[in-house]
C-alpha cells in the first residue's frame, strides 16, 4: 500500500497540483464524461427502437458517396459520375459535394479495421452523429471556458448534450453534413477567440485547419467567413485593436482562404463570389489601418493629417475602380439565392420557388424557439446581460455570434441549428453567474440555525448535501463548500433533474416524430425487387436520394436541386393532364411514376399538399402554367367541391385519387373522404389511359404507377 501512495505523492509534486486542484480537475473530467455519455446514449433511440439504418433524405446520398470512397478510393470518388441520378443528364459528384463527412466516416472506418474491428461502413455512418455530438460537448466546454470561465463551460457542455435544436439533427442515422459541421463550427469559434486572445501564429494556424474542415463539411462555412471580419470591425470600432488581432485575422484570411480553395466545390469562389468579399474587404482595411497607425508613429500630427487624407482618397478611388471592373467583367459573381433569402425573407418566394419549397428554408415560427431551445430560451437574455457586465474580446465575439444566429434562425428554420450552441453557451454563463451567489447565500442560511423561517429550506438543502457526500464518498471531515464545483452541484441538482427530464422527454418526442415521418423504405423496397435494374423512376425531387439509396434505381431528379429546369419539367409532368404528362414521360424515358398520398392515412406531408410548389416551379420556366387554374374561384386550394379544373385533370390528382372514391376507409366518413384535406374529393370515378397501377401500400401512402408502352399515342 505504501508504494502506490508514494508514487501518487511524487506524481502530484511533479505536475504541481494540490489536492483541491486534483479534485476540481477530476470533477470537471467526470462532468464532461457524463455529458458525453448522456449525449451519445439519448441519440441512440432510433437504433434501439428500430434498427441501425440511415434515415431522412440527404443522409442516403452521403451514405452512397461514402461507400464509393471506401470501396473505390479517393481518385474514383473525385471523378465519380453518377448516371443513376438526374437522368438523362447525370451528375458529376466529385466537384459538387462537401466531402468532409465522407472522409470523416472513411477515416474512422479504416482506423477501426486497422484495429481489427470488422465493422460495416453503414454502422459507422449511423453512429457518426452521436459520436460527433460528444466532440461537440468537449469543444463547447473549451469555447465557453475561453469566453467566460470553467463553471459556465461545464453548464454549456451539459446543455448542448440535450438541447432539442441540436439533438434533432444529430440522432443516430442522421448522416447529414450538419452532424460534423456543428462540431467544426464551434471548434472554429473557440480557436478564433483563442488566437485573438493570444496573438499566436500557432493558434491562428489551428484556426485555419479547423476552417478547412468546416469548409469541407457544410455550406454554412460562409457564416464563419463573414462573422469573423464583422468581429474584427467591431473590435476596431470599440477601440480594442491590437497586434494580436492583426496577426490572428491576417493569418486566418490568407492561409484559410488558400486552404478553402482546395475544396473543389468551393474553388475560386473563395475570392470571386459576393459572399466572400466582406472578408477580403476587411482584410484590406486591416492592412490599411495598421499601415496608418505605423505612419502616425513616425511623422508629426499635421503631416499625418495631410497624408491620411491623401491615402484615404487614393484607397477609396482604387476600391471603387476595382469594384466597378470586377462587376463589369463578371469576375465578381452574384450572391446566391439562399444568401439573398437570408437578407430578404420574401425573396425566395417571389423569385426562386425551388428554394422556398424546402420546408427547412421557411421562416421560423415563434413556438420553435421554445421547442428547439426549451428552457434556454429564457436564459439567453440573462446570459447576454452578464456578458455586458464583463466585456472582453471573447465576450464580444459571443454576443455577435448569438445576435446574428438569432436573426438567421428567425429567417430560416434550418438555422436554428446554428443558434442552439450559442444559446447553450449564453445559458451556461447565466447559470454560472446566477448560482454562485446563491450558493454563498446558502452558506449564510446554514450558519443561521436558530432562525425558524429557514428550517424547511435548511432541511431540504441538508438532505441534498448528504446525498452528494455519500455519492462522492466524502468523509465527515471534508468541508463540502471548500470543493468549488460541489457548491454549484448542491443547489443545481434538484433543478437539474427537472430540466433533464423535460428536455429529455421533449427531445425523444422530437426524435420519435422525425423517425415516424422518415420510414419510407417499403416504397423503395418494392421498386428494388419488382422492377428492372435499369428502370427510370419519376417522382418529386424530395424522394430522389432515398429511391437511389434504397432501391438502387435511376431517378429523374433528386434532392441536389442543381438544375431548376429539369425539376420544372418533372413538375410539368405532375401538373399536366394525363395525355400531355404521358408524352413528357416518354421523352424522359420514364418507366414508373411514384407519388406519396396521405389522404387515407392522415399523413399531411404528402404530394397533394406540396402540389402548389411543382406548379410554381414549372411556372418559373414555362409561363403557360397558370397557378390560378388550379385554385377555386375564390382563390383557395381545395380538392373537394369547387376544386380548380386544372387540378382535377392533373396527373398528380389522378394518380393520388385513383380508385380512392370507390373505397370507404372509416365508418363515419363517406367514400372518397380525404382525412388531410377534410373533405370529399371532387371527382371520384375516373380511369387511367396511359398509366396503370403497379403498387399501392396497405394504407395507400405510397402509390406507384407503370407508364404504359402504347404504340400510338395519337
Amino acid at each position: 500500500m505504501g508504494m502506490p501512495t508514494q508514487l501518487s505523492i511524487n506524481y502530484t509534486r511533479t505536475i504541481g497540483l494540490s489536492t483541491k486542484q486534483q479534485q476540481q480537475l477530476l470533477f470537471r473530467f467526470a462532468v464532461l464524461l457524463i455529458a458525453c455519455c448522456v449525449s451519445f446514449c439519448i441519440r441512440l433511440f432510433a437504433v434501439i427502437r428500430y434498427e441501425s439504418i440511415i434515415h431522412e433524405f440527404d443522409p442516403w446520398f452521403n451514405f452512397r458517396a461514402t461507400k464509393v470512397l471506401v470501396e473505390q478510393g479517393t481518385f474514383e470518388f473525385w471523378n465519380w459520375f453518377d448516371s443513376a441520378s438526374w437522368y438523362p443528364l447525370g451528375r458529376i459528384v466529385g466537384g459538387t459535394v462537401y466531402p468532409g463527412i465522407m472522409y470523416s466516416a472513411a477515416t474512422i472506418y479504416h482506423i477501426l479495421h486497422a484495429l481489427t474491428f470488422p465493422v460495416d461502413i453503414k454502422d459507422v455512418c449511423v453512429m457518426m452523429a452521436p459520436l460527433f455530438s460528444c466532440f461537440t460537448n468537449i469543444v463547447t466546454y473549451f469555447f465557453t471556458k475561453q469566453v467566460s470561465d470553467t463553471t459556465a463551460g461545464l453548464f454549456a457542455a451539459c446543455f448542448i448534450a440535450m438541447v432539442p435544436g441540436y439533438l434533432s439533427r444529430s440522432v443516430a442515422g442522421s448522416y447529414d453534413n450538419e452532424c460534423v459541421a456543428i462540431t467544426a463550427m464551434i471548434l472554429c469559434f473557440f480557436l478564433i477567440v483563442k488566437s485573438v486572445h493570444t496573438g499566436s501564429l500557432f493558434w491562428s494556424g489551428l484556426t485555419c485547419l479547423a476552417y478547412l474542415y468546416m469548409v469541407a463539411s457544410w455550406g454554412g462555412y460562409v457564416f464563419i467567413t463573414n462573422i469573423y471580419p464583422i468581429y474584427v470591425l467591431v473590435l476596431i470600432l470599440c477601440g480594442r485593436y491590437s497586434q494580436r488581432l492583426y496577426v490572428a485575422y491576417s493569418t486566418f484570411y490568407v492561409i484559410g482562404t488558400l486552404l478553402s480553395m482546395q475544396i473543389r466545390f468551393v474553388g475560386f469562389q473563395a475570392v470571386q463570389s459576393s459572399e466572400h468579399m466582406g472578408a477580403l474587404i476587411v482584410f484590406v482595411f486591416l492592412q490599411c489601418y495598421c499601415f496608418v497607425n505605423w505612419i502616425r508613429s513616425l511623422v508629426p500630427r499635421d503631416v499625418f493629417v495631410t497624408l491620411y487624407r491623401i491615402f484615404f482618397l487614393a484607397v477609396g478611388a482604387m476600391f471603387m475602380l476595382a469594384a466597378f471592373l470586377a462587376t463589369a467583367t463578371g469576375y465578381l459573381g452574384p450572391w446566391t439565392g439562399r444568401f439573398y433569402s437570408l437578407l430578404d425573407p420574401t425573396y425566395a418566394s417571389k423569385h426562386i420557388p425551388i428554394i422556398a419549397s424546402v420546408a427547412e428554408h421557411q421562416p421560423t415560427a415563434w413556438g420553435s424557439y421554445f421547442f428547439d431551445l426549451h428552457i434556454l430560451s429564457m436564459l439567453v437574455p440573462a446570459g447576454i446581460y452578464f456578458c455586458f457586465q464583463n466585456v472582453n474580446d471573447g465576450v464580444i465575439f459571443l454576443i455577435l455570434y448569438g445576435s446574428f444566429a438569432a436573426y438567421f434562425a428567425g429567417v430560416m428554420v434550418r438555422l436554428m441549428l446554428v443558434l442552439a450552441p450559442a444559446a447553450c453557451v449564453l445559458s451556461g454563463i447565466a447559470f454560472s453567474k446566477l448560482l454562485v451567489p446563491n450558493v454563498a447565500q446558502l452558506r449564510k442560511w446554514e450558519q443561521k440555525k436558530d432562525e425558524s423561517q429557514w428550517s424547511e429550506i435548511k432541511g431540504v438543502a441538508s438532505s441534498w448535501i448528504g446525498v452528494v457526500r455519500r455519492f462522492y464518498c466524502l468523509d465527515s471531515g471534508v468541508d463540502l463548500y471548500s470543493f468549488g464545483w460541489l457548491e454549484v452541484l448542491v443547489l443545481f441538482s434538484s433543478g437539474w433533474f427537472v430540466v433533464v427530464i423535460v428536455c429529455f422527454c421533449a427531445s425523444l418526442c422530437l426524435v420519435r416524430l422525425r423517425i415516424a415521418c422518415s420510414e419510407p423504405s417499403f416504397r423503395s423496397s418494392w421498386l428494388r425487387y419488382n422492377t428492372k435494374v435499369d428502370a427510370k423512376i419519376l417522382s418529386w425531387w424530395d424522394y430522389g436520394y432515398q429511391i437511389s439509396g434504397f432501391a438502387n434505381r435511376t431517378v429523374i431528379v433528386d434532392n441536389n436541386t442543381w438544375n431548376n429546369s429539369h425539376i420544372a419539367t418533372v413538375g410539368r409532368v405532375l401538373n399536366s393532364p394525363e395525355r400531355k404528362a404521358f408524352q413528357i414521360c416518354k421523352k424522359l424515358d420514364v418507366d414508373y411514376v411514384l407519388v406519396i398520398f396521405g389522404g387515407a392515412l392522415g399523413y399531411s406531408s404528402d404530394d397533394i399538399n406540396k402540389f402548389l410548389w411543382p406548379i410554381r416551379i414549372s411556372h418559373s420556366v414555362d409561363s403557360t402554367v397558370d397557378e390560378s387554374a388550379y385554385l377555386t374561384a375564390d382563390g383557395n386550394y381545395r380538392v373537394g367541391e369547387g376544386a380548380g379544373p386544372a387540378l382535377v385533370e392533373s396527373l398528380m390528382y389522378k394518380l393520388c385519387y385513383y380508385r380512392f372514391g370507390e373505397v370507404q376507409f372509416d365508418r363515419g366518413n363517406p367514400a372518397g373522404y380525404d382525412k388531410v384535406r377534410g373533405e370529399v374529393i371532387a371527382k371520384k370515378k375516373f380511369k387511367l389511359r396511359y398509366f396503370e397501377e403497379a403498387f399501392t401500400s396497405r394504407n395507400w401512402l405510397v402509390r406507384i404507377y407503370h407508364v404504359k408502352d402504347l404504340p400510338n399515342i395519337g
